[in-house]
């Protein structure tokens, strides 16, 4: 599919609404690993010769924020550590009102470096371990003592208090250490604990993920996780958004509900490519348009690209699923399956009957929604607010005055935002960066 893709005006199209709320952004493709499943297929080998500069960079940032006022970026790679000018491009950005947290390997996260990304106004790191056996971790990522530097940087990320993600891409070699690896991950303090599945883009072209019904069989798992560790660590799946049913039907007080229905790639998501491309997500190299020569909210509202995955339903049995507004299936995978981004995703072993009815969105304020203020908000509590990341301001909004009617207060005060903060299960809006707190 290219980005000449083409809509039927004729048709009244319902459009959501279509806000970057979070833009995940590749520096570099230089790295000092090589994973086996790298979307970007990242190595040392690259150069830097055709990245965005830092001027371009900042250019692209005022252009997104001219969209939305408080986004948050994910800087990532490659290796992003690897970009000199990486704590500079933090620093600009936080300073204009996003939030931004870094994607990273986590080898090369010295204490020096911590600290330096604090300075720069970083909230947040994700780190990848794909297992604690370092012969499974240093393979997988191409990298002798790999694993050992980063399980080294999780505790210094511990003792300089920044918070901090774990991720693991799922295969059929570390599929037993799920359970173990979230222990440790919840024992460590990690906001989340964000399973992968394989996409089949990049040097992952060459991998085989998981059968449809072994799938399943983790998607279950992920539930069940989900279910022990609320209240200290959110467990979700990433590109498999099938978890979605599964937790419809076996947990109706999941945190998780809390998503906006479907995939946001295109809608609420995007993401840069070191050479200014932007694409719908990272594991969708799709091109809706080039940085180098448009304008951020060009791109973002002409794309014929983004406008199909706004516009569009998917085929094949995601179109005729009843769940199809709560998952919808990835279109990542659908599109490194077939060529096509509303293919249905075969990954998923489910198979609609088209009798049931359609099942919709769970919380009347989901993430990426708005939620305008009724109660009045103290100066104080109203400053905090407007630095929270759009993303997750409305659910805050809504839990925070649902919390002060409940208790009888008619006005929003810093102090009563804190005491909503010590009250709420982990999940999105209270860790993990960001959320509520007075240095927030």
């Amino acid at each position: 599919m290219s980005d000449q893709l083409t809509l039927d005006e004729s048709k009244p199209q319902a459009t959501p609404a279509a806000v970057p709320h979070v833009v995940a952004w590749n520096l570099t493709r230089r790295c000092n690993l090589a994973c086996a499943h790298c979307y970007i297929s990242a190595g040392s080998w690259d150069s830097a010769q055709d990245e965005l500069t830092t001027e371009e960079c900042r250019r692209i940032t005022d252009e997104i924020l001219q969209l939305n006022a408080a986004p948050l970026f994910v800087l990532s790679g490659g290796e992003p550590l690897l970009r000199e000018d990486l704590e500079e491009l933090a620093r600009y950005a936080t300073r204009r009102g996003a939030t931004v947290v870094v994607g990273t390997n986590g080898t090369r996260l010295t204490a020096e470096r911590i600290e330096s990304l604090q300075r720069a106004g970083v909230r947040g790191v994700a780190l990848s371990i794909d297992s604690l056996e370092p012969t499974y971790h240093d393979r997988f990522r191409h990298g002798a003592g790999a694993l050992q530097d980063t399980l080294a940087a999780v505790d210094r990320l511990i003792e300089h208090e920044l918070d901090f993600v774990v991720q693991t891409t799922v295969t059929r070699g570390n599929r037993h250490e799920l359970r173990r690896l979230a222990a440790w991950s919840a024992d460590k303090g990690a906001a989340a604990f964000n399973v992968y599945f394989l996409v089949a883009t990049g040097r992952g072209s060459g991998m085989r993920g998981l059968a449809p019904q072994e799938n399943e069989q983790v998607l279950r798992e992920l539930v069940e996780l989900q279910r022990e560790y609320r209240g200290r660590m959110l467990v979700r799946s990433k590109c498999q958004p099938q978890i979605m049913r599964h937790v419809y039907e076996q947990d109706p007080d999941s945190p998780l509900l809390n998503y906006e229905t479907r995939c946001p790639c295109g809608v609420q998501y995007c993401r840069i490519t070191p050479e200014g491309k932007l694409t719908p997500c990272p594991y969708l190299p799709v091109v809706a348009g080039d940085l180098r020569r448009q304008h951020f909210g060009e791109v973002w509202h002409g794309s014929p690209v983004l406008r199909a995955l706004r516009e569009r339903e998917p085929g094949g049995k995601c179109g005729r699923c009843e769940y199809r507004r709560i998952c919808g299936g990835c279109r990542a995978r659908a599109y490194a399956d077939t060529g096509d981004i509303l293919a249905e995703d075969a990954s998923c072993a489910y198979e609609p009957d088209g009798a049931r009815p359609v099942v919709g969105r769970q919380r009347a304020v989901t993430y990426g929604m708005s939620a305008p203020p009724t109660l009045a908000w103290a100066p104080e509590a109203r400053q905090r607010l407007e630095r929270i990341p759009s993303f997750v301001r409305g659910v805050v909004t809504a839990r925070v005055e649902a919390f002060a009617r409940e208790r009888g207060h008619t006005e929003i005060t810093a102090a009563l935002m804190d005491e909503v903060r010590r009250s709420l299960p982990v999940d999105f809006s209270k860790r993990a960066p960001f959320f509520m707190r007075r240095d927030a």
